[in-house]
């Protein structure tokens, strides 16, 4: 059975990769799992410059999973280039980096210093906050979302996926907005936004008050928003929420995604990643499915 995918022009030996912001730049996961048999790794948000996050408590348990305020900590991406890329790149997977910005500027920074580095694509997160607009993420206005996308993609030298805000009125006005500046790849969805109150404090559990939701119980959302984007533009699609097994990812690739990611199971079962490669290789066979790609968009 053949597991490959192709995603813009780089092949994956499976289309199960990390979602960004929970599996650190996999040096983290590495003494649980093989990162050989993922089919890419997405670090966590790399930014310009070192990015301290939000203050404490910024992690809450939730029914069905949880809400993060970390806000991007990360040591920077001259440190991300030293460090973590040679470390990956003892291992056979891709490497795809997230980046994080306040500006513009500061995204197309970041994208010129990956220009020569050593790996498979980069990933734009436009659900931070837009500074020099009144923090209003970058995201869920199309006119920005297609800018920034067009002001990177001048830059980046491998191919470009941007990730998705769900926090709009419409998805796929945003998907059609990134595809027209120039995006060769989207991933969705990122967090929504919740927020948990502690009823005898009487006060938001999270220092920052609000933060992103992830986990099983925004599946149902990412499915329908992965179908809607995919009946909407070109692009390929990395499909994201709530993944917990291999059933999980099969109901994301049959609504038109072309790779998954596995993000907030990563902290419940550190081999979460591994288990769903090996339950889609059992759906496939059990369903006498022999390339994954007969999958893709075959939702009826």
């Amino acid at each position: 059975m053949n597991t490959s995918v192709n995603i813009a022009g780089i092949d994956f030996k499976n289309p199960v990769m990390t979602a960004s912001g929970t599996f650190g730049s996999g040096k983290e996961y590495s003494e649980f799992v093989d990162l050989n048999r993922l089919g890419g790794v997405v670090v966590k948000g790399v930014a310009s410059n070192e990015w301290l996050g939000n203050p404490v408590p910024r992690i809450a348990e939730t029914y069905g999973g949880m809400l993060n305020a970390v806000g991007l900590q990360n040591p920077g991406v001259d440190v991300f280039i030293e460090e973590d890329i040679p470390f990956l790149r003892k291992y056979d997977t891709k490497i795809i980096v997230n980046i994080a910005g306040k500006t513009v500027d500061e995204y197309v920074e970041v994208a010129k210093k990956l220009q020569d580095a050593d790996i498979d694509m980069i990933e734009l997160n436009i659900s931070c906050p837009n500074v020099k607009e009144g923090g209003v993420a970058f995201g869920t206005d199309p006119k920005m979302a297609e800018y920034v996308t067009s002001q990177v993609k001048k830059h980046a030298k491998q191919p470009l996926i941007v990730k998705l805000s769900p926090n709009v009125t419409d998805i796929t006005e945003i998907a059609r907005a990134v595809e027209a500046g120039g995006a060769d790849c989207v991933s969705l969805i990122n967090t929504l936004l919740g927020m948990k109150i502690d009823i005898y404090k009487k006060k938001p559990v999270l220092a920052n008050r609000v933060g992103g939701f992830s986990g099983p119980a925004i599946k149902p959302v990412a499915v329908r928003m992965v179908n809607q984007v995919y009946n909407s533009i070109k692009l390929p699609i990395i499909g994201l929420g709530g993944i917990c097994n291999g059933e999980d990812a099969i109901e994301f690739m049959l609504a038109g995604a072309t790779g998954v990611a596995v993000g907030t199971a990563n902290f419940m079962n550190p081999r979460a990643t591994v288990e769903v490669i090996e339950g889609i290789e059992r759906y496939m066979e059990s369903m006498g499915v022999k390339d994954v790609g007969e999958l893709i968009g075959s939702v009826r």
